[in-house]
């Protein structure tokens, strides 16, 4: 084809650029940046404080055969349209592109679209635009915001702490609520309270109710008194008298189709997926997934970092259809329902859904790996029920009393599934019906049996990754695109660690934390850094100048940088004596503080270099080699397993902890599981298992 000739589009990845290409057709010619192609300098700054924050960019290192292919092929291109993802993130992409190929900003070569379809990208290269400075500019306010904070704290806490630290703003305030949380769990103080069980029995049926009260009025019982005073009270040769029968109808709604925030969320308490692992994921499905030779490359989801819960006319009219002829009519939703989005949310992209209604995940599961075919199934799920009619219960609520002691009985069932047949949140999945027998007003009821219990108030639960992207989202700090980095961020950097699925601070955090909240109280000020994405998002709808907004944050910020390098004394993580000798020289070993935790180090360091990680013993003799023992140990995605001590002479390894018995039916050892309700002590061999211990 002669020179000229072709258009050139330019993404982000390889991916996204081949199904891209697929839907243009053979006049366009679909290349990939490979994500951005400038930056700020990892060496310095990078940031002229002094001339309005201007930022020095630079090629980023690597990419310079991927900067030279780029400039040949637009030299011979017809046309050059820059289609990167369409958020503030994609717009700084298409920007620096246009800066280095020497293309005019204002021209009208920037092409953006909510999901990778062929209709949706054939008619979004209909209607071009210029680059929109207004997001480019949000977008370069929050990088010289985080480069000012995170290359002027970092230093500090390298010299005053150790090296490799880092602070920046979202990632502080994520460490700052996991360790009040901590905090808050230490201060707790548990307080008692009883409850009271008792089984009634009406004619053959039999039911469950609770106390309730005394003389029509709630009754809270905080020790094992005042059950018995209650019990005391009753007759139990006497008759309950059934003295209220309500029975109502009540409507449970579904939820919304996901935003970035609630996918996170959900993947993470469904299927355990890591918010780095569900964006990775979702990102593949967004990008276009090969359906064979019938459909080509597709798209199977809108585009998956957005707050907003809109939905588009089309989308809810296809599903409409699609509930219609699948379920019936009674479960699609007469009315088109509009969701209310979180405070501060941008509305600039739809929910998460399917690219199409039509692709069930029935008909992917074949094509989709194993990872894509859950997540998908989760979003097509979520969207299809979020668009049909609400399930419905009846519920009953029955008061029984005697000489003014109340028990109440509360039970539901499901009348009509409404979308509960499709999707049922995390919380929704655990409910069962709680069927009560036909009883009313007059009715008496004898008593069987009464179960007092004692509870302990609880203290609130540690942050997992689904409860702390909720807390940040909450809290106004970050947006869609933080979260899987920040959380990324503050486990690399050994502030938080996992302990099974919550965060627990490490003391490198708490250090970390108290030198920020002493001498950067405004990087920790959950309001202010609120205030802050506010601001951000005045400047990507055109009402704040970014160079302003940067000054108003960074100026104050200043001034107690000034004073914190003066101030900050030497932190000292003292090495604690681990009693016992090296192995090598015999000088007393260590604990010291590493990247990854504590493990034991030689006193006599560097002279003698001898290092050995922390086990921890569970108290059983090694299966295998009966000589060792068995330690817990991690793997490199943190899981925990268990091995032998004598590694690598002895290579016994279990997933499951060893109890140090052995099965009576073949004589292997027993191992202990975690399962819902308890723990159960099985055999590997599948052949013995013991009653779940609560």
């Amino acid at each position: 084809m002669p020179a000229k000739q072709k258009n050139l589009v330019i993404v982000e990845s390889p991916s996204k650029a081949k199904t891209i290409e697929k839907y243009l057709g053979r006049n366009y010619h679909v290349v990939a940046s490979l994500g951005h192609v400038r930056d700020l300098p990892k060496s310095q700054m990078g940031v002229d404080i002094e001339h309005d924050y201007e930022p020095k960019y630079i090629s980023i290192r690597g990419k310079g055969p991927v900067i030279k292919d780029l400039k040949k092929e637009a030299k011979k291109a017809k046309r050059v349209y820059l289609a990167a993802d369409p958020d503030r993130e994609g717009e700084a992409i298409a920007w620096h592109v246009s800066h280095l190929l020497g293309l005019d900003v204002n021209g009208d070569n920037r092409v953006v679209f909510n999901e990778i379809t062929k209709d949706t990208v054939k008619q979004a290269f209909k209607k071009p635009r210029s680059i929109d400075m207004n997001l480019v500019d949000a977008q370069q306010a929050r990088r010289v915001l985080d480069r000012l904070v995170g290359y002027s704290i970092s230093p500090i806490l390298w010299a005053k702490v150790k090296k490799g630290l880092s602070a920046g703003r979202v990632q502080s305030i994520a460490l700052k609520l996991v360790i009040e949380r901590e905090k808050s769990i230490k201060k707790f103080i548990p307080e008692e309270y009883w409850t009271i069980e008792s089984t009634f029995k009406h004619g053959k049926d039999k039911f469950n109710a609770n106390f309730y009260g005394i003389d029509h009025k709630k009754t809270e019982l905080k020790d094992n008194a005042q059950v018995q005073e209650v019990l005391g009270k009753i007759n139990k040769s006497d008759d309950f008298d059934i003295e209220k029968v309500t029975k109502k109808e009540r409507n449970r709604f579904p939820a919304a189709p996901f935003t970035t925030s609630s996918l996170q969320q959900e993947a993470n308490r469904k299927l355990n997926y890591k918010t780095r692992k569900t964006m990775m994921i979702a990102q593949q499905l967004y990008e276009g997934i090969n359906l064979g030779r019938k459909e080509g490359t597709v798209g199977l989801i809108t585009y998956m970092r957005t707050d907003s819960k809109r939905i588009s006319k089309v989308a809810q009219t296809e599903a409409s259809e699609f509930i219609h002829k699948e379920f019936g009519e009674p479960f699609a939703a007469v009315k088109m329902r509009k969701d209310k989005n979180q405070e501060g949310a941008q509305d600039a992209h739809e929910a998460i859904r399917p690219s199409s209604v039509l692709r069930t995940p029935k008909s992917l599961k074949d094509i989709l790996t194993r990872d894509q075919y859950r997540l998908y199934d989760l979003i097509w799920s979520r969207f299809v029920a979020s668009q049909m009619t609400p399930a419905v219960y009846d519920t009953m609520t029955v008061d029984l009393t005697q000489n003014g002691v109340m028990f109440r009985a509360n039970g539901s069932k499901i009348k009509f599934e409404g979308y509960r047949k499709v999707y049922q949140s995390t919380s929704e999945s655990n409910k069962k019906d709680n069927i009560l027998p036909e009883l009313a007003e007059g009715d008496k009821a004898k008593l069987q049996t009464n179960d007092p219990a004692q509870h302990f108030t609880q203290p609130p639960a540690r942050f997992t990754e689904a409860s702390l992207v909720k807390a940040l989202e909450e809290n106004g700090v970050g947006r869609p695109s933080t979260y899987a980095p920040t959380i990324d961020t503050i486990q690399r950097r050994y502030y938080v660690k996992l302990n099974g699925k919550s965060f627990e601070p490490t003391e490198l955090g708490e250090i970390v934390d108290n030198l920020i909240q002493d001498y950067f109280p405004d990087i920790v000020n959950i309001d202010f850094t609120a205030h802050l994405e506010d601001e951000l998002d005045e400047i990507e709808e055109g009402k704040e100048d970014w160079v302003k907004v940067v000054d108003h944050y960074y100026k104050p910020f200043a001034k107690e940088l000034e004073s914190a390098e003066s101030k900050i004394e030497k932190v000292q993580i003292k090495d604690e004596p681990a009693g016992m000798d090296c192995d090598i020289c015999g000088a007393p070993m260590v604990i010291k503080m590493g990247r990854y935790g504590k493990f034991y180090a030689c006193s006599r360091f560097p002279d003698c270099r001898n290092t050995k990680p922390i086990v921890k013993e569970i108290g059983v003799v090694c299966p295998k080699c009966k000589e060792g023992q068995v330690i817990e140990r991690k793997s490199k995605k943190n899981r925990i397993f268990y091995g032998c001590s004598r590694y690598p002479d002895c290579d016994f390894v279990s997933w499951d902890k060893p109890i140090g018995r052995d099965c009576p039916k073949d004589g292997h050892y027993l191992v202990e599981k975690k399962v819902k309700g308890g723990r159960q002590v099985l055999c590997p061999n599948g052949d013995y298992e013991e009653q779940v211990q609560k």
